[in-house]
């Protein structure tokens, strides 16, 4: 084989190689036929799922940050040109990442402006009129459900809770294309009928309806058996059709969906960060169509706007967790779906002569346009060890002209190697495809990438407060981020001026069990380390209330971080509450072992009492609750009084939360959060500052992750195939420091593997030459390590694992401090 190279300088100031070959005494390439009349199902159009609370801090984005992300989202030709974007009807309830307010949260309540997903729909079509809208519910208000140990949705009131919904989005000037029943629970055919034909009556028939939006294919069964209820279904859409957090090697789907006459949808994949995820999204997009005649691709989630503390951080096609800097990250899966949205359109049809596997690795899908004979080819060749060749040719009434050729090299961490313009090529040409990437062919035009840049990442600064006065009443404050229940701003009760108010009073329609009592939390985990926490408090029934600081993570029925709970009886309790050895699942309505909780495959949340006694503290009267951290020290105040000072090194930093006995009614007020001094003059520096390099790791867990500020995900060494010890981690500091101070965090899911127990630290100014700074050994237990250094001046810090649990190496955080 003879190969032509072409050097063509793209846009961004880097040299691109693509080559074209022609034929010579090499094995003959892969050949694709692009027939134009041949067989193929209706493209439904690719999209990403706002839902879990996952797009909360979006809305607090300052401009032109906002706007950016939003034409990154949603702007043809610019970025992701998502052609879906299926939304949360919010239950007030948690669905993953936090809850998202109800529009209706009594028979008699209707507020078709709450919550941020008019909001967000509105701007996707501003960007984009022709995008279609989907909508799902993970939780309802309680008075729409059924039932009290495992309340339900399948009733009469939630059709009329989910039409009202709809009526909403009339006035929003928003049509709703599809409207699933209940995220990943079990079917109820009725119900489905019910919905159908009040859909019809309530004027939007033309509303299609979506079963079951959840696992395995159950609901083929009926589809197959009930005729009404196959009348009353349009789509059939089912979650994690090619695996879930997996490769996503293989996307099928039983003959029996195929053979229904119906679009096939996969409703739900993802869940995986806009960086590492990039490469098995690639294979989602088509495989589904390979595998399994789906047409239609749903990203969980659309952005990464939710705090650090929260489960499946960075999961999404952007991540957006910084308002108040305004930083934001355009992630290789950006790019990844925008090689499908930039050159193709709802309403093409795939063409199945052109679909299928590559023999050297990846795969391949082609659609045409309905009108015209317009056509694009997408290759991923993410499975690919080595370049392959492929030749193709088109016929069937389709388009001779020139083709446009776009890559993205999705192994490279460089920006400027997504989403690059190449050459174009024509009918009858052979390409080289290197590995790990995805190419697009087409003779569309119009395509592009945008070119906003992202501000620096920076702390959100101390003294933080908020009196709550200065919004609208009903409105949710800048930066609060509710994980259950539903804080708004409400008139003062006892005093003047507004105040942030609880105000769910019945259990909600739960989906996945977490939590079930009302919270909600502001801050920066990677930064607010010492300070000292203040709030006024109201409750308005018996029960309690509580004011909780460095909280540093949230799963299942946990709340990580510390407690201080006041009691209307009297009593008040301070206690750390934490996930170490806790691997909880997410206890969907579909899994029969669900039994009303999160399930604990290993440990229970563990919560241990600091202190407690008794105050005169009673319901309908004013509080001040206070939190203090310095260090490893805590102090605890009511009213004014400190209560209790004890030492516990179990969180490092973290941010404050408010919480409330369920389902119970307060207010709070004069939210505070001021800085205290480190001991001994110490500092650390908050994670913003922190980057991280490693002698090696496993796909995901890079060595970026021990130094992003959450404890819920880490470093890990590489275990397939298995690197041995001894493995490095450096962090830098981006400039010299005198360190007094490094702590390790290892892990707290409950596995030793990777817990450094023997270890060597040097430390550097250039990144060159280190100098040892300290050696030792430690316990094989998740325990917070701390290495004492004699104020070194240095920029980089190496910590190196000599031996470790299992063989491995791995850090959930490293932090540095400095004077």
């Amino acid at each position: 084989m003879r190969a032509h190279r072409h050097w063509i300088l793209a846009a961004l100031g880097v040299f691109l190689v693509f080559t074209v070959t022609t034929p010579a005494r090499a094995a003959a390439p892969q050949q694709v036929t692009i027939d134009g009349a041949s067989d193929g199902r209706t493209f439904d159009g690719v999209g990403a799922l706002s839902a879990g609370a996952s797009s909360r801090l979006l809305i607090d984005y300052p401009e032109p940050q906002r706007r950016q992300i939003l034409d990154y989202l949603f702007k043809p030709g610019y970025g992701a040109a998502l052609q879906i974007l299926k939304v949360e009807i919010g239950g007030d309830t948690n669905s993953t990442d936090g809850a998202e307010p109800s529009h209706m949260r009594t028979p008699s309540d209707l507020n078709c402006d709450r919550g941020y997903e008019w909001w967000l729909m509105e701007q996707a079509k501003a960007r984009n009129p022709h995008i279609k809208l989907s909508a799902l519910q993970w939780g309802a208000p309680g008075w729409a459900g059924s039932g009290q140990a495992r309340p339900t949705v399948w009733t009469t009131r939630d059709i009329d809770y989910l039409t009202s919904w709809l009526g909403c989005a009339r006035r929003h000037h928003l049509h709703i294309d599809y409207l699933g029943g209940w995220n990943e629970a079990w079917f109820d055919t009725a119900w489905y009928e019910q919905l159908h034909k009040a859909l019809h009556e309530r004027g939007y028939g033309d509303v299609k309806v979506v079963a079951d939006d959840s696992f395995n294919w159950d609901v083929l069964k009926p589809l197959t058996e009930e005729p009404a209820f196959r009348a009353a279904v349009d789509v059939v859409g089912q979650h994690y059709v090619c695996g879930y957090l997996s490769d996503y090697l293989r996307c099928p789907s039983p003959p029996a969906a195929q053979a229904l006459g119906k679009p096939l949808h996969a409703s739900e994949q993802g869940s995986l960060p806009y960086d590492s995820g990039a490469a098995p999204l690639a294979r989602a997009l088509s495989r589904p169509y390979i595998d399994g005649a789906m047409t239609s691709t749903i990203n969980w989630s659309l952005i990464a706007s939710w705090y650090d503390t929260m489960p499946f951080q960075a999961a999404g096609l952007m991540g957006a967790n910084e308002p108040w800097s305004g930083a934001y990250t355009a992630g290789a899966s950006l790019w990844a779906t925008a090689h499908t949205t930039q050159f193709t359109q709802p309403g093409w049809r795939y063409v199945d002569s052109a679909k299928g596997y590559l023999d050297g690795g990846g795969s391949y899908v082609a659609l045409r346009a309905p009108n015209s004979g317009d056509y694009s080819l997408i290759v991923e060749t993410i499975d690919a060890t080595a370049p392959q060749r492929l030749k193709f040719s088109v016929t069937g009434g389709l388009s001779a002209r020139p083709v446009n050729v776009w890559s993205s090299d999705l192994s490279s961490t460089d920006s400027r190697q997504w989403f690059t313009h190449d050459r174009a090529v024509r009918s009858g040409d052979t390409l080289t495809l290197e590995p790990g990437h995805v190419y697009t062919l087409s003779t569309t035009n119009g395509q592009g990438k945008g070119r906003a840049v992202s501000p620096p990442a920076a702390p959100l600064r101390l003294p933080y407060r908020d009196s709550f006065d200065s919004y609208a009443t009903g409105s949710t404050p800048r930066y609060i981020s509710d994980l259950d229940g539903a804080f708004e701003v409400a008139p003062c009760a006892g005093r003047r001026g507004r105040c942030l108010r609880q105000v769910i009073s019945e259990q909600p329609v739960w989906w996945n069990g977490w939590l079930k009592r009302p919270v909600t939390v502001v801050g920066d985990l990677k930064s607010w380390r010492d300070y000292n926490a203040r709030v006024d408090v109201r409750l308005e029934q018996d029960g309690w209330s509580e004011l909780m600081g460095r909280v540093d993570g949230q799963w299942g029925d946990a709340v990580s971080g510390i407690h201080l709970r006041v009691s209307s009886t009297g009593e008040w309790r301070l206690y750390d509450e934490n996930l170490r050895g806790q691997d909880s699942d997410l206890c969907v309505p579909s899994n029969p072992s669900c039994a009303g909780i999160a399930s604990l495959r290993q440990h229970p949340v563990q919560r241990q009492t600091l202190a407690s006694g008794r105050a005169p503290v009673t319901a309908r009267t004013w509080h001040r609750l206070g939190l203090g951290f310095s260090g490893s020290r805590v102090t605890a105040s009511l009213d004014g009084r400190r209560i209790a000072q004890v030492d516990t090194p179990v969180h490092a930093s973290g941010q404050v939360g408010l919480g409330v006995s369920p389902w119970q009614q307060a207010q709070f007020d004069d939210l505070s959060v001021t800085p205290a001094q480190s001991p001994g003059d110490l500092r650390y520096l908050p994670a913003q500052q922190l980057s991280a390099t490693g002698t090696g790791f496993h796909h995901g867990y890079e060595p970026r992750k021990a130094v992003d500020g959450s404890i819920q995900s880490m470093w890990h060494s590489e275990w397939s195939p298995r690197s041995s010890l001894p493995q490095t981690i450096t962090v830098d500091t981006g400039r010299a420091h005198r360190i007094g101070k490094v702590t390790y965090q290892p892990r707290e899911d409950g596995d030793t593997n990777g817990i450094i127990t023997r270890y060597e630290l040097a430390t550097s100014t250039d990144g060159v030459t280190y100098t040892p700074g300290a050696s030792g050994a430690w316990p094989l237990d998740a325990a917070r390590k701390e290495i004492d250094l004699p104020d070194v001046m240095a920029r980089f810090v190496r910590l190196t694992a000599l031996d470790a649990g299992g063989g491995y190496a791995s850090a959930a955080e490293i932090q540095v401090a400095v004077r």
